[in-house]
Parts: C-alpha cells; structure tokens; sequence
C-alpha cells in the first residue's frame, strides 16, 4: 500500500468536515476522457492560507467559478493544515470522492502529487507550479500548469525603476524557494535594466520548506517597513497572503508597493491600501484552471506534460488599475516586446 493509500484510510471521513461545495447547472459536452456537464466533480486543493488570500488561491478559486459558470457542475475545496502534513491526504480524499479533475495549486504538492495520482489512475490531476518531471515523473494522469514569473517580475522591476524618485527600492519573498527566486531574479534584471546603479534589497520572510512565510503579514510589515526606513520608496512582494503587510508598510511610510498573482488593486478591497498599490505583477492561474477544466470537459487533456504560460501566451501581464504607471507605459511595453521577440532573456534565478 502507497502512503497515499495509506492516508486515505486513515482520514476518509474527513473531507466532508473540510469541504466546501457550490453546484451550478449548464450543458453538457462528451468524448473520451471527457465529462459531462452535469457530472463536472472540480476538487481544488489549496495552497498554505486557503481561499481569501486575495493573491494566488483565490484566483484558482475565480479559475474554477469560470469554468462551472461555463460547464456547469459542483466543486471542493480543501486547505491543507498548517504545517502542510495533510496534503497527500486532501487530494486522496478527493479522488476517492469522485472529484475529478483534482487541482492542486502550488509546489508543496510536489512530493506527494505523484503518489496520489498513481492510486486513482482514472482521475485527472493538474498541479499549479508543479513541472510534471519535478522532483521526479509525476504520472500520465498529471499536468503541470506553470508560469514564467520572471517575465512579468521584470516588468515590475522596469515600472519600479522608472517610478523611484530615488533609485532605491526593495524585494520581499514569502519562502526562499527556487520558484520566489524568479521573481527576485526577474524585478532585479528589469530594474537594472533601466537604472544599473540601481539600489535594491531584497529578503525573504521564511527559509526554504518553512511555508508561514505565505502568511506572514506582520513579518512582512516589519521587512518592508524596514526597507522603506532605510530609503526605498517602492517595494514588490512575492509573498501570498503576506502582502498585506508589505502594503501596510507602505501607508505607513509614505511608500509605494507592487501586487503579485492578481490586481491586488483590485482584490485588497481596501480604500486606504489601494492608493499605494501602483501594479500588480498578474499570474493568470485563473485562466490557465479554467482553460483545463475547459480541455477536461472536451476529452482534450494529455497528460503527463506542463502547460506553459509566459507574457507571449497572455498567461503573464502588469495590471494597469488606477492609472499609476499610464505615463510609463510606453516603455514598458518596449520592454515587453523585447521579451516576447526573445531579445531579452530573462534569468529565473538571482
């Protein structure tokens, strides 16, 4: 017995305790590998935080609505417990449920997506972040959906550069991880791209396999705040449901700070944060969960390989809400086409 397996017997009973579900109604579609409308069972397995993150989960989350407003069909969803123990778990009781496909957002489920995807060889998994060869061959059930971060980071850097009034500004990361490490490595490049005597700092809230640094927003209030006393004026955080904080910090001090995964503009839903959220480096996760549960329904899934999304594809972007970067437009989207054409190649690490 696999220790999915394993764990699915210990703890079967407690998805419905965990579980949310929402049912909608709609047509129906067919073919080999495929569902019908009104049988679309959606499992979503979140990253640390859970839905309310106002970043990456809850656009998964707004990936998944898409697709049930399309299709039709019910969904669940999970969150692992704090220390991420039960991962493996959640996507097994899913399985064993009848949730299929089963969506697992980030690369915590790295380790254990494989082993639950080789006991429930009918469902079908995709992982948010997760290459399906990474640490090793997930399955032919597994498709990894990921992103060139670096591409839309440097756009971030570009912006920050171009709005510093002076050429100071900071980086903060939720966990020092490979994937973070794109987007230090992409608003590092972009900002010295335009300004190469540039000053920048960058930290990270938690080291490799602590995920609290995902939610962490007090930490990330003093980081940020520390960097925005020591001079910097604008501050980008890769960081989750911490970003709270890096924005926080920037009220406080008369700062500016920019979002990640979604127009955090937008999602903060905070009038007084708002005004110091001059962009948003947006990571489409929504598009690319819906356009899979679409290729689901369709019977059009392969399996086994990654999806890749980058600025090219639409998967990567700058969010444009409010107007605080309209005046530098234009350049940045020199740059952008630079990156697209392939005259700037972006590094993935610092």
């Amino acid at each position: 017995m696999t220790k999915a397996a394993a764990l699915l017997l210990a703890g079967s009973l407690a998805l419905a305790a965990c579980a949310s579900d929402e049912k909608a109604s709609g047509g129906d579609a067919g073919g080999s590998g495929s569902a019908a409308a009104d049988e679309l069972k959606i499992g979503l397995a979140y990253d640390a935080v859970g839905r309310g993150d106002k970043s990456f989960n809850d656009s998964a989350y707004a990936g998944v609505q898409a697709a049930i407003d399309e299709f039709g069909g019910d969904f669940s969803e999970v969150t692992p417990n704090e220390d991420g123990s039960d991962r493996a778990e959640l996507l097994a009781q899913l399985a064993e449920q009848g949730f299929d496909p089963v969506i697992a957002v980030g690369f915590a489920y790295d380790d254990v997506i494989g082993d639950v995807a080789a006991d429930f060889p009918k469902t079908t998994f995709a992982q948010v972040d997760g290459r399906v060869d990474v640490p090793a061959f997930k399955g032919d059930n597994v498709t990894g959906l990921i992103f060139a971060e670096e591409q839309g980071s440097y756009l971030a850097g570009v912006a920050a550069a171009l709005k510093t009034e002076v050429d100071n500004i900071g980086f903060v990361g939720g966990v020092e991880t490979a994937l973070i490490k794109k987007f230090q490595a992409g608003f590092e490049a972009g900002a010295r791209a335009v300004k190469p005597d540039i000053v920048i700092t960058s930290q990270y809230l938690t080291p490799d396999g602590d995920f609290s640094g995902f939610n962490a927003p007090d930490k990330a209030e003093q980081v940020a705040g520390a960097m925005f006393e020591s001079g910097a004026d604008i501050v980008y955080h890769a960081s989750g449901g911490s970003g709270t904080g890096v924005f926080k910090a920037a009220v406080a001090n008369g700062g500016r700070a920019i979002g990640v995964d979604s127009d955090q503009f937008e999602t903060v839903q905070d009038p007084g944060l708002q005004p110091v959220i001059m962009t948003s480096m947006l990571k489409r996760v929504d598009n690319a969960v819906e356009a899979f549960i679409g290729s689901f329904v369709e019977g059009s899934v392969e399996g086994g390989t990654d999806l890749s999304y980058d600025l090219k594809s639409g998967g990567i972007d700058l969010a444009e809400t409010g107007g605080f970067i309209e005046d530098i437009q234009g350049e940045i989207d020199e740059y952008r086409q630079q990156i697209v054409d392939g005259e700037i190649e972006v590094p993935t690490a610092p």
